[in-house]
């Protein structure tokens, strides 16, 4: 597949010489921000000029967010009771039941062939961050001796980086089977960010572990962990688990649940209705497999990435391209198994409530900029002709729709449904239809914020354990928070998204934005509370 190779090397529209390819990738980078502005010029003309047809297709849109709300909120329980039922089983018991030599892997004693891979690259994240992720990776339950752990910091990040990481490999490397700490260097026409600083550490994985101990590849499993991920107890047996019974195993990536909680209590109650919304979705989503992505940490065979030269090093969004780059690589033949276990991850907490806002902004836009991964694909849809039609039609509906509903969604329901009522003018004001109209979706919206229950559950069951610092009195801000969620769809999930398209659609190109991981010193246990 000789397309491949150029094909990975497109991070924007001018990585392509000028011409007609150039042109065309840039039209695919501008069709997110059209759609976007086309339905809102489309809503605000609609209802100065046809204020009857506009409001009712604010009716028709309300009962359809009524109805896919009570979707979600199905799959959100379905996914909740799923990943405690999965985090409560003896995963290493159900390995050594495995009839091993049935598998496609040639795999005979999982304890003494299959390695965890474990990549964890840091910018200037404190030595407190990185130690909670390493005693949750010591005290993961798994074969220590199969571990490969790769600590990666940025060169560019100054001495107290690599003093971070020094420690870090003092205290911890003898407690793993292979252990290396490395710097990225910065290369040539790379984008600083993860992908870069990933790719790097495991092609030195690769050489100086790998390929000089002759590791079988296809006996390797790849975590790439953002550095304030602590494993669940189950995470890696389930992993070891679902790499072994997969279908395709080396067609295969594999994604736990992240929960942003590690932090929770010491997050203001706007940024911990975004950290639950933002855990609820992943929870939500896999329960639709045939919609899953890659995202933040996730796992991948060691044989497949060594193929696809591992994560592209000059893009945003690396976690959810390399899932587009095994697509395009395999002919289609790809798909993401959900692991129904969770990881804990920080929510966003800053030094005040402003910078915690500024930084929750700065997170969700480079989450939304993922919408640059729509060129990157239809434009290789179209190079790669092996891949059936019928699943570039698949990823293309589903990334194009979830995308807009990204940007558009809260807008139509909370603000924009208004807008008739306010600049239909007075004969369309004193009609029957412009009366019963807002209350109708006064109703319909009211129903489906009834979900709002399953929501305010399910968060309080996932709390970690209170810090002695806050009072019981806490719990009735966790519950009255989520009055909160018109808000934070809108502040922390359109507006970021809408800012990302419109960067993309005028290409004015987004760089990576290290998410800064502060805690407040408070102490306390980390630790996933799906495992209690």
């Amino acid at each position: 597949m000789d397309f491949y190779k150029e094909q990975i090397k497109i991070g924007r529209a001018t990585d392509l010489p000028a011409g007609k390819e150039r042109l065309k990738y840039r039209l695919l980078e501008m069709l997110p921000g059209t759609l976007m502005w086309l339905t809102f010029i489309l809503m605000i003309s609609g209802s100065f000029f046809v204020p009857k047809w506009a409001i009712i297709f604010i009716v028709i849109f309300d009962v359809y967010w009524l109805l896919r709300s009570f979707y979600f909120s199905w799959h959100l329980r379905a996914g909740f009771r799923t990943m405690r039922e999965n985090t409560a089983k003896d995963w290493i018991a159900e390995l050594d039941k495995l009839n091993l030599p049935r598998n496609s892997l040639n795999i005979k004693n999982w304890r003494q062939e299959v390695w965890h891979m474990i990549i964890l690259p840091f910018y200037k994240e404190e030595y407190p961050v990185l130690k909670s992720t390493f005693e949750g990776l010591a005290a993961s339950g798994y074969p220590l001796e199969k571990f490969i752990v790769i600590l990666s910091g940025e060169a560019r990040a100054g001495d107290k980086t690599r003093e971070t990481g020094e420690r870090i490999t003092k205290e911890f490397s003898r407690l793993f089977g292979r252990f290396l700490f490395t710097l990225h260097e910065d290369q040539p026409g790379e984008l600083a960010g993860k992908g870069a600083n990933e790719t790097w550490a495991a092609r030195l994985a690769k050489k100086n572990i790998v390929d000089a101990e002759r590791i079988p590849y296809e006996k390797i499993i790849v975590s790439v962990f953002d550095v304030d991920t602590v494993p669940s107890r189950s995470y890696f047996g389930r992993l070891t688990y679902k790499y072994l019974t997969a279908q395709k195993p080396l067609r295969t990536s594999f994604q736990p649940l992240p929960l942003f909680i590690n932090n929770i209590w010491e997050a203001p109650a706007l940024a911990r209705v975004i950290s639950f919304s933002t855990t609820f979705f992943h929870i939500m989503n896999q329960m639709r497999p045939e919609k899953l992505v890659s995202f933040s940490s996730h796992a991948f065979p060691f044989a497949a990435l060594a193929e696809l030269d591992f994560w592209q090093t000059n893009v945003v969004s690396e976690d959810s391209r390399i899932f587009w780059q095994a697509v395009l690589k395999f002919n289609g033949d790809w798909r993401v198994e959900p692991l129904y276990v969770p990881v804990s991850m920080d929510a966003n907490v800053a030094e005040t409530f402003w910078s915690t806002m500024k930084n929750i902004y700065k997170q969700q836009q480079r989450w939304a900029y993922g919408s640059a991964e729509i060129p990157f694909f239809i434009y290789g849809f179209g190079k790669n002709k092996e891949i059936p039609f019928r699943v570039k039609l698949h990823w293309s509906f589903h990334l194009i729709e979830s995308h807009w509903s990204w940007a558009t969604n809260s807008l139509l329901i909370f603000v924009m449904g208004w807008l008739p009522i306010l600049i239909g003018g007075n004969n369309f004001n004193s009609t029957i239809l412009a009366y019963n109209a807002p209350q109708l979706s006064k109703y319909i919206m009211t129903s489906a914020m009834l979900g709002i229950t399953t929501l305010t559950y399910i968060s309080i069951i996932l709390l970690p354990p209170r810090p002695p610092i806050y009072g019981k009195h806490k719990y009735i801000f966790m519950v009255l928070q989520w009055f909160l969620l018109p808000v934070s769809l809108i502040l922390s999930g359109a507006v970021p998204a809408i800012d990302a398209q419109t960067r993309l659609f005028l290409g004015r190109y987004m760089g990576f934005w290290p998410t800064p991981k502060i805690r407040k010193g408070i102490q306390k246990e980390i630790f996933t509370s799906a495992a209690k």
